[in-house]
Protein backbone atom coordinates (compact mmCIF):
# COMPACT_ATOMS: atom_id res chain seq x y z
CA UNK A 1 0.00 0.00 0.00
CA UNK A 2 2.76 2.47 0.97
CA UNK A 3 4.77 1.54 -2.16
CA UNK A 4 1.78 2.24 -4.40
CA UNK A 5 1.14 5.56 -2.60
CA UNK A 6 4.79 6.57 -3.11
CA UNK A 7 4.58 5.61 -6.78
CA UNK A 8 1.37 7.62 -7.14
CA UNK A 9 2.92 10.64 -5.40
CA UNK A 10 5.98 10.40 -7.68
CA UNK A 11 3.77 10.20 -10.78
CA UNK A 12 1.75 13.23 -9.68
CA UNK A 13 4.89 15.26 -9.03
CA UNK A 14 6.17 14.37 -12.50
CA UNK A 15 2.87 15.38 -14.07
CA UNK A 16 2.79 18.78 -12.41
CA UNK A 17 6.45 19.32 -13.27
CA UNK A 18 7.81 19.50 -9.75
CA UNK A 19 10.41 16.83 -10.44
CA UNK A 20 11.93 15.35 -13.56
CA UNK A 21 12.59 11.60 -13.49
CA UNK A 22 15.90 10.04 -14.53
CA UNK A 23 17.86 13.30 -14.54
CA UNK A 24 21.35 13.27 -13.08
CA UNK A 25 21.73 16.13 -10.54
CA UNK A 26 23.50 19.04 -12.21
CA UNK A 27 22.44 17.87 -15.64
CA UNK A 28 19.37 19.41 -17.28
CA UNK A 29 17.20 17.34 -19.58
CA UNK A 30 18.03 17.85 -23.25
CA UNK A 31 14.35 17.93 -24.11
CA UNK A 32 13.86 20.99 -21.92
CA UNK A 33 16.64 22.99 -23.56
CA UNK A 34 16.42 24.91 -26.82
CA UNK A 35 18.71 23.38 -29.43
CA UNK A 36 21.09 26.36 -29.30
CA UNK A 37 21.80 25.66 -25.60
CA UNK A 38 22.53 21.93 -26.06
CA UNK A 39 26.08 20.59 -26.21
CA UNK A 40 27.86 17.48 -27.38
CA UNK A 41 29.00 16.71 -23.82
CA UNK A 42 25.41 16.99 -22.49
CA UNK A 43 26.55 18.46 -19.16
CA UNK A 44 24.33 21.27 -17.89
CA UNK A 45 23.80 23.37 -14.79
CA UNK A 46 21.72 26.41 -14.00
CA UNK A 47 23.44 29.53 -12.68
CA UNK A 48 22.31 28.64 -9.16
CA UNK A 49 23.65 25.08 -9.48
CA UNK A 50 26.91 26.41 -10.93
CA UNK A 51 27.41 28.74 -7.98
CA UNK A 52 26.83 25.95 -5.46
CA UNK A 53 29.08 23.56 -7.41
CA UNK A 54 31.86 26.18 -7.40
CA UNK A 55 31.31 27.08 -3.74
CA UNK A 56 31.57 23.41 -2.69
CA UNK A 57 34.99 23.05 -4.36
CA UNK A 58 36.48 26.41 -5.45
CA UNK A 59 39.95 24.91 -5.96
CA UNK A 60 38.72 22.35 -8.51
CA UNK A 61 35.68 23.97 -10.15
CA UNK A 62 36.28 26.98 -12.38
CA UNK A 63 33.86 29.40 -14.00
CA UNK A 64 34.54 30.64 -17.52
CA UNK A 65 32.70 33.68 -18.90
CA UNK A 66 32.90 33.73 -22.71
CA UNK A 67 31.08 37.04 -23.22
CA UNK A 68 32.79 40.01 -24.82
CA UNK A 69 35.06 42.12 -22.61
CA UNK A 70 32.47 44.90 -22.86
CA UNK A 71 29.73 42.67 -21.42
CA UNK A 72 32.04 41.39 -18.70
CA UNK A 73 33.08 44.94 -17.75
CA UNK A 74 29.82 46.85 -17.95
CA UNK A 75 27.04 44.34 -17.26
CA UNK A 76 28.92 42.68 -14.42
CA UNK A 77 30.31 39.21 -13.84
CA UNK A 78 30.73 36.50 -11.24
CA UNK A 79 33.69 37.61 -9.14
CA UNK A 80 35.58 34.33 -9.68
CA UNK A 81 34.86 34.05 -13.43
CA UNK A 82 37.65 34.01 -15.96
CA UNK A 83 36.87 36.06 -19.08
CA UNK A 84 38.05 34.52 -22.33
CA UNK A 85 35.74 35.75 -25.12
CA UNK A 86 34.48 33.24 -27.66
CA UNK A 87 33.48 36.09 -30.00
CA UNK A 88 34.36 39.75 -30.35
CA UNK A 89 32.01 42.60 -31.23
CA UNK A 90 32.73 44.04 -34.70
CA UNK A 91 30.55 47.18 -34.53
CA UNK A 92 29.34 46.43 -38.07
CA UNK A 93 25.56 46.67 -38.17
CA UNK A 94 23.76 43.59 -39.50
CA UNK A 95 20.50 45.09 -40.79
CA UNK A 96 18.97 41.69 -41.56
CA UNK A 97 19.42 40.43 -38.00
CA UNK A 98 19.04 43.81 -36.30
CA UNK A 99 22.26 43.87 -34.27
CA UNK A 100 26.01 44.43 -34.49
CA UNK A 101 27.76 41.39 -35.88
CA UNK A 102 30.41 39.41 -34.05
CA UNK A 103 33.55 37.62 -35.19
CA UNK A 104 35.22 34.54 -33.71
CA UNK A 105 38.14 34.83 -31.34
CA UNK A 106 40.65 32.88 -33.41
CA UNK A 107 42.86 32.40 -30.33
CA UNK A 108 40.07 31.09 -28.07
CA UNK A 109 41.41 27.54 -27.59
CA UNK A 110 45.05 28.59 -27.28
CA UNK A 111 44.07 31.15 -24.61
CA UNK A 112 41.93 28.56 -22.82
CA UNK A 113 44.95 26.27 -22.61
CA UNK A 114 46.96 28.97 -20.80
CA UNK A 115 44.47 28.79 -17.91
CA UNK A 116 42.73 25.40 -17.96
CA UNK A 117 43.82 21.77 -18.17
CA UNK A 118 41.79 19.22 -20.14
CA UNK A 119 40.70 17.44 -16.93
CA UNK A 120 39.45 20.59 -15.16
CA UNK A 121 35.80 21.03 -14.24
CA UNK A 122 34.75 24.15 -16.14
CA UNK A 123 31.34 25.80 -15.87
CA UNK A 124 30.82 28.04 -18.91
CA UNK A 125 28.58 31.09 -19.00
CA UNK A 126 27.61 33.77 -21.48
CA UNK A 127 24.58 36.08 -21.62
CA UNK A 128 21.87 33.42 -21.76
CA UNK A 129 23.34 30.02 -22.67
CA UNK A 130 23.85 30.07 -26.45
CA UNK A 131 27.46 31.21 -26.83
CA UNK A 132 28.44 29.13 -23.80
CA UNK A 133 27.05 26.04 -25.58
CA UNK A 134 29.18 26.90 -28.63
CA UNK A 135 32.20 27.32 -26.32
CA UNK A 136 31.55 23.96 -24.61
CA UNK A 137 31.47 22.29 -28.04
CA UNK A 138 34.76 23.98 -29.02
CA UNK A 139 36.33 22.82 -25.76
CA UNK A 140 35.02 19.28 -26.27
CA UNK A 141 36.58 19.24 -29.76
CA UNK A 142 39.87 20.31 -28.13
CA UNK A 143 39.78 17.35 -25.70
CA UNK A 144 38.11 18.87 -22.63
CA UNK A 145 35.65 16.40 -21.07
CA UNK A 146 34.22 17.91 -17.87
CA UNK A 147 32.71 21.13 -19.24
CA UNK A 148 29.19 22.25 -18.30
CA UNK A 149 26.97 24.78 -20.01
CA UNK A 150 25.35 27.24 -17.58
CA UNK A 151 22.07 27.13 -19.45
CA UNK A 152 20.56 30.39 -18.19
CA UNK A 153 23.78 32.38 -18.43
CA UNK A 154 24.58 35.60 -16.63
CA UNK A 155 21.58 37.71 -17.68
CA UNK A 156 19.00 34.96 -18.09
CA UNK A 157 16.14 34.49 -20.50
CA UNK A 158 13.63 36.99 -21.88
CA UNK A 159 10.37 37.85 -20.20
CA UNK A 160 7.66 36.68 -22.61
CA UNK A 161 4.58 38.52 -21.39
CA UNK A 162 3.18 41.36 -23.55
CA UNK A 163 1.28 42.68 -20.51
CA UNK A 164 4.49 43.11 -18.50
CA UNK A 165 6.56 46.29 -18.52
CA UNK A 166 9.55 43.92 -18.58
CA UNK A 167 8.46 42.09 -21.75
CA UNK A 168 11.50 41.35 -23.91
CA UNK A 169 13.99 42.05 -21.12
CA UNK A 170 16.38 39.46 -19.69
CA UNK A 171 14.89 39.15 -16.24
CA UNK A 172 14.07 35.43 -16.04
CA UNK A 173 16.65 33.22 -14.25
CA UNK A 174 20.38 33.70 -14.94
CA UNK A 175 23.18 34.52 -12.50
CA UNK A 176 22.17 38.15 -12.02
CA UNK A 177 18.43 37.49 -11.57
CA UNK A 178 18.96 34.55 -9.21
CA UNK A 179 20.34 36.72 -6.43
CA UNK A 180 23.86 35.34 -6.81
CA UNK A 181 26.84 37.57 -5.98
CA UNK A 182 28.38 39.48 -8.87
CA UNK A 183 30.61 42.48 -9.33
CA UNK A 184 31.67 45.24 -11.70
CA UNK A 185 35.16 45.31 -10.18
CA UNK A 186 37.87 44.08 -12.51
CA UNK A 187 40.70 41.72 -11.73
CA UNK A 188 42.81 42.05 -14.90
CA UNK A 189 44.44 38.70 -14.11
CA UNK A 190 41.11 37.00 -14.80
CA UNK A 191 40.73 38.59 -18.25
CA UNK A 192 42.64 36.58 -20.83
CA UNK A 193 42.40 38.49 -24.07
CA UNK A 194 44.94 38.36 -26.89
CA UNK A 195 47.36 41.21 -26.43
CA UNK A 196 45.95 41.88 -22.96
CA UNK A 197 47.79 39.26 -20.96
Amino acid sequence: MIKSMNALAMALLCIVGMITPNIVPGQAANVDLPKEKQTTLELYVTAMEAYHKWKANPEKVMILDVRTPEEYLYIGHAEMAWNIPLLFQTYNWDAERGYFSMKPNTEFISLIKTVFQSGDTILVTCRSGGRSAMAVNRLADAGFKNVYNITDGFEGDLVNDPASVYNGQRMVNGWKNSGLPYTYKIDPNLMVISGFK
